[in-house]
């Protein structure tokens, strides 16, 4: 059977349909083609017009610190889809282009409601265009003209076909116009609401929503009313997509933002963080750092209030870091960033300066885990000669015997020496290292005993890192400045050193706690530091929370006279541990296992329960570590044994020898005073501690050899001032002696000298006067003179 197609199916009318589909696929092939050409011809600009994002420092809760503009001085701070709120995400695509997520690039019914409104009302009533023809715009600007619109739907296309469409949207979130040199809507957030997108409201995702179709007149820091207005245009066209009482709330909410101004909070620290990131050759928009925002504006605060008072071109820095973290909380490298008088540019939390005597603590620290001391070792503090180096105290007096934990309290500079001498100078300065605290020397200059003075350079971060082992068992740590930075410890000392040193800074040590209490307890253990010429003024502390370092000073390093830790960098620092949250300790700490306390002897430095009551004439309650009680250091003038015999007369009780007297005599025995502290002890002390007088019949055989003699007064003598006369004096010589001779009134060193030179002593005051003269050789004599009106 055969069938007749033709009666059915018209062919004459389906070849032309197909001719014209014919037609029609050539004609979007060549549409495609021309478009894939051009594409070729006219390549896409590179997004951003090749500037690069402005950099941002973040403290660590997103707060700007400091920003720095690309090379267009724009701000523009990258930022990803999933980092902005989704309100803002909502309300830009409902509001701008509610078809952005299927059209291709160009909305043919938005530009045709555009161009009719355009004719009909004889101007531009709505733009139709999409977001990506506004990228498009952003990355090619064309003119307000026919010819630019298409040139624009051009590149609309061009997007399309090159990015997807979270890329295209994320295009128009870094680069969007938001006012001024703003770009972008985290640099408008951050700029005018002080928050970053991701914490955008409902009303404020609305504000940044409009803001780029008149970004300079919609402006809120300079026209609220305006950019309210536009802003609840927005709010309304949400309707549908927003609860109703989500409407209602972002538009009760009023438009505030503040002024835009760069943020200058830590700005050394972030500048240091941009060049940082330079050095690494990392290409980074954002920074985050470890800087707690309100411990930062707490220290700027002070150092601001504090610098007031200090003369021009001094300035202040500070670093605070959290014990247990390492997290650098606070930075002030100076202290006022705007006040170029001050040296504000110059970052003097990595300066190395002379740290003076706050190198102290390890000193006595090292000594203590070597087994030279404990906490209440006899030291020497008299005017003595180290291989011809002879240190002053600050307050230029001498105090005699001393103990360790006075000398550091004090900050003792001829104890210090004493013990370096003894640990030795370059294993000081190794030990340092060892635990982090890098000190510099100038070139060819090599460790000697000047360090433990401020002989040598120290960073103030390095010394808060060091100091932080007092607080932490003995392991100094490595300040991190950012999240990604390593954990970095080293052992600085053992735990019992950190203990007992901590114990002596912050309490005065194991006597101070007996006769004070825990009244005079401070909450805090700190060291402060002169350097020599009052160049720089230190202090440095901890508590169990933190660790804070202070410089005060002149960058230049001129000399500031008057200017020394303790009256210009320890009270800033006692202020900001008050200021921080849970800043001071509340008691002391508890001794390790390794600690104990232990009764000792004075002058043997060993346990008074292992000696006699005549060799113990002093007992004090000192810190040990491991049970290790080190005697005193040998004589340094003298060499004898710690221990010695002699004979007195049991009649009248004076000192005799078997040479020269046949008189009854007993034997007894003594412990040997330092002959640089004999001068030192007061008659009560010299009297259970030393041997009687000589017996006449012996004196002039042991005397001649053993001792010296002041002339020009005699002991006891009385003098008398009249009223409105001249103020006594007298000139006083040394006999018995041609070696340099120091002389003291009252414990106070008045001069030193050759024994051949006479003193003058002048008598102002009346009362006693106490005069005392001894060479190098440890000999002495002493008189007391008192002056009657």
């Amino acid at each position: 059977m055969t069938i007749n197609f033709k009666k059915y199916f018209n062919f004459s009318l389906i070849r032309q349909h197909l001719l014209s589909y014919k037609k029609t696929w050539a004609t979007i092939a060549v549409i495609v083609l021309a478009c894939l050409i051009a594409d070729q011809i006219y390549p896409l600009p590179k997004p951003g017009r090749d500037s690069p994002y402005a950099m941002v420092v973040l403290a660590r809760d997103g707060t700007p610190l400091r920003a720095f503009p690309d090379k267009d001085h724009i701000w523009r701070h990258a930022i990803s889809l999933q980092e902005v709120s989704p309100y803002y995400i909502d309300a830009l695509t409902q509001y701008e282009d509610r078809s952005f997520w299927w059209h291709p690039g160009v909305n043919p019914l938005a530009l045709t409601r555009a161009a009719w409104q355009w004719l009909h009302n004889g101007k531009i009533v709505s733009g139709g265009s999409t977001i990506t023809m506004q990228v498009a715009r952003i990355i090619d600007p064309t003119p307000h003209t026919v010819r630019g619109k298409l040139k624009q739907i051009a590149r609309a296309v061009q997007l399309e076909l090159h990015y997807s469409k979270k890329e295209i949207l994320t295009l128009y979130l870094n680069y969007a116009p938001m006012g001024g040199v703003l770009e972008g809507v985290e640099a408008a957030s951050r700029a005018y609401l002080g928050k970053p997108a991701s914490r955008l409201t409902h009303a404020e995702a609305a504000l940044l929503t409009v803001l780029p179709q008149l970004p300079s007149v919609l402006r809120p820091d300079r026209y609220p009313a305006r950019a309210q207005l536009a802003r609840d245009k927005v709010i309304h066209r949400m309707e549908g997509n927003w609860s109703k009482d989500v409407i209602a709330d972002a538009l009760t909410e009023p438009v505030s933002a503040q002024v835009v101004r760069e943020p200058l909070l830590a700005p050394l620290l972030a500048l240091r963080m941009k060049q940082q990131a330079r050095r690494d050759r990392e290409q980074k928009s954002v920074i985050q750092t470890t800087v707690d925002t309100a411990a930062q504006q707490t220290v700027e605060t002070l150092l601001a209030d504090r610098i007031r008072q200090l003369p021009p071109h001094v300035s202040i820095a500070s670093m605070v870091m959290d014990n247990t973290t390492f997290e650098v909380l606070a930075y002030a490298g100076s202290a006022d960033f705007t006040d170029r008088e001050r040296f504000s540019d110059v970052d003097m939390v990595r300066a190395a300066r002379s740290p003076g005597s706050a190198l102290k603590p390890f000193l006595y620290a090292f000594a203590i885990d070597e087994g030279l001391i404990h906490s209440e070792s006899l030291l020497s503090d008299t005017p003595q000669s180290f291989s011809g180096y002879q240190p002053g105290n600050f307050q230029q007096n001498f105090h005699g015997p001393v103990s360790v934990s006075e000398a550091l309290v004090k900050s003792l500079n001829v104890p210090a020496v004493e013990v370096l001498e003894q640990l030795g100078s370059t294993t000081f300065v190794s030990m340092l290292r060892r635990g982090g605290l890098k000190l510099e020397f100038p070139r060819g200059a090599t460790p000697n005993l000047s360090v433990i003075l401020g002989g040598a350079g120290a960073r103030l971060e390095d010394m808060v890192g060091a100091y932080s082992s007092l607080a932490r068992k003995g392991m100094a740590a490595v300040p991190r400045m950012t999240p990604s930075a390593a954990r970095k410890e080293q052992r600085m000392m053992s735990e019992g050193a950190a203990f007992i040193v901590r114990d002596i800074l912050e309490t005065g040590g194991p006597v101070a706690r007996a006769v004070e209490g825990n009244g005079s307890y401070r909450g805090i253990a700190w060291k402060t530091g002169t350097s020599f010429g009052f160049r720089d003024a230190w202090a440095v502390g901890v508590s169990n929370r933190y660790t804070v370092g202070v410089w005060v000073g002149r960058p230049d390093g001129t000399p500031n006279p008057g200017f020394f830790g303790a009256n210009v960098a320890a009270p800033l620092l006692v202020d900001i541990f008050t200021a921080l949250p849970d800043g001071r300790n509340l008691s002391p700490n508890q001794a390790p296992a390794s600690v104990s306390q232990e009764k000792i002897c004075w002058p043997l430095g060993t346990r008074a329960s292992d000696q006699p009551d005549h060799l113990c004439p002093i007992q004090r309650t000192a810190w040990v570590l491991n049970g290790a009680a080190p005697p005193s250091f040998a004589d340094r003038l003298k060499t004898a044994s710690p221990v010695f015999s002699y004979f007195v007369d049991t009649q009248t009780g004076l000192r005799v020898a078997p040479e020269c007297s046949k008189r009854s005599m007993e034997k007894r025995q003594a412990a040997r005073w330092p002959s640089s502290l004999e001068p030192w002890l007061d008659a009560g002390l010299r009297k259970i501690a030393l041997p009687p007088a000589w017996s006449t019949e012996c004196a002039a055989i042991y005397n001649a050899d053993e001792s010296i003699k002041i002339v020009g007064l005699s002991d006891g003598e009385i003098l008398h001032r009249v009223n409105g006369k001249e103020i006594p004096k007298a000139r006083l010589e040394i006999r018995g002696s041609q070696a340099e001779v120091s002389w003291m009134v009252n414990g106070h060193l008045v001069a030193s000298k050759l024994a051949s030179q006479s003193q003058i002593i002048e008598f102002p005051d009346a009362g006693r006067y106490d005069i005392t003269a001894f060479d190098s050789y440890g000999r002495y004599d002493r008189i007391s003179i008192s002056v009657a009106r």
